[in-house]
């Protein structure tokens, strides 16, 4: 689901500082990081943030009501203020490329229109995608009457009855987070087994477990969930199903860029592999917020594009410093 339309900057022809893939939270934090520091940088932004369906970000001091869209117009507007620019358009490369005459490194990305842009560094940012379970019904209330994450939408569905489809062993404990946000609570085992100390815990807790399988999700009069229809025929009457949902970060056109990838336990999902201020393994690319942290909330993934625009904009300053140096033990002058 795209955001709203923006006026797009244009794609700058000369070599930048840094490449931001990614307009969301940590792709604009980053940028503003880097743009505050003087650095040429330009934000790729294919338009199709996770939270998109989501009426408002909660869980973000400050911002805590406010619509997605309103959060990125706002970031974006900041952005340019500093003299950074936000791109409209899909990446369908990026891969290194050769490296400047000092030795510093180079990277070329080239959008779905054949435009290209080279850049210094890259800090990826391009978010995950949520995978639903297969059910009738279910994916058209994703984001409203079908939820994800308790600290995003829990105090919005609190007190209504709630049933959580179970999706791998991580659903457990998703429905002990929800079961803290209403007294009412069904867990739908579908596919998935449960132990007889996990059976005992949730009849402690008032949860009720239903082993019959989920045929289909049944929508209300007035658009949300009615419930649910089991294999059996019968309709069990749900407000608000929570699906722990396998996370996938998104790769698309960043195949060349050779990014180490993991799996996380429990089937939970699939991310890009990174370490302190969101290095990775390949020199000068960075990741940063849900492509690497797949459970970071909004505020979680602006501050780690901080931290990674941060780094980045030190070590590039560290290579100005080296190369001037060389420069002028040459005899050579640098920019």
């Amino acid at each position: 689901m795209p955001t709203s339309a923006y006026d797009s900057d244009a794609l700058p022809g000369e070599t930048v500082d840094a490449v931001v893939i990614g307009g969301g939270a940590a792709g604009l934090n980053g940028a503003l990081m880097l743009a505050r520091s003087r650095r040429s940088v330009v934000v790729i932004d294919n338009g199709t943030p996770r939270n998109a369906p989501a009426e408002a970000v909660h869980g973000f001091i400050v911002l805590d009501g406010t619509p997605p869209t309103e959060i990125l117009k706002r970031g974006r507007e900041q952005v340019r203020q500093y003299g950074g620019r936000v791109v409209s358009g899909e990446v369908a490369s990026a891969e290194p490329a050769a490296s400047s005459a000092d030795g510093d490194l180079r990277f070329t990305i080239t959008l779905a229109n054949g435009r290209t842009i080279t850049a210094r560094r890259v800090l990826v940012a391009t978010g995950l995608r949520d995978v639903l379970p297969d059910i009738p019904g279910l994916a058209e209330h994703w984001g409203h009457s079908v939820v994800h994450c308790p600290y995003c939408h829990g105090w919005e569905v609190r007190d209504e009855p709630i049933g959580v489809l179970a999706t791998s062993a991580a659903s457990i404990h998703h429905a002990l987070l929800f079961r803290q946000l209403t007294d009412d609570l069904v867990y739908f085992t579908r596919d998935t087994t449960l132990d007889e100390n996990t059976r005992a815990r949730f009849a402690a807790r008032g949860i009720r477990i239903v082993d019959t399988p989920v045929e289909e999700v049944v929508k209300a009069d007035d658009g949300g969930v009615a419930g649910v229809r089991l294999a059996d025929g019968a309709f069990m009457a749900r407000r608000v199903l929570a699906v722990a949902t396998r996370m996938q970060a998104r790769t698309e056109g960043l195949e060349g860029l050779k990014l180490p990838m993991e799996d996380l336990p429990d089937d939970m999902g699939r991310r890009f592999a990174s370490g302190m201020a969101g290095t990775t393994e390949v020199p000068g690319v960075w990741v940063a917020g849900n492509a690497t942290d797949l459970t970071a909330q909004v505020g979680a993934s602006a501050a780690a594009g901080a931290l990674a625009a941060a780094h980045i904009n030190a070590l590039l300053a560290t290579a100005e410093a080296d190369a001037a140096l060389a420069a002028a033990q040459s005899g050579t002058t640098t920019a």
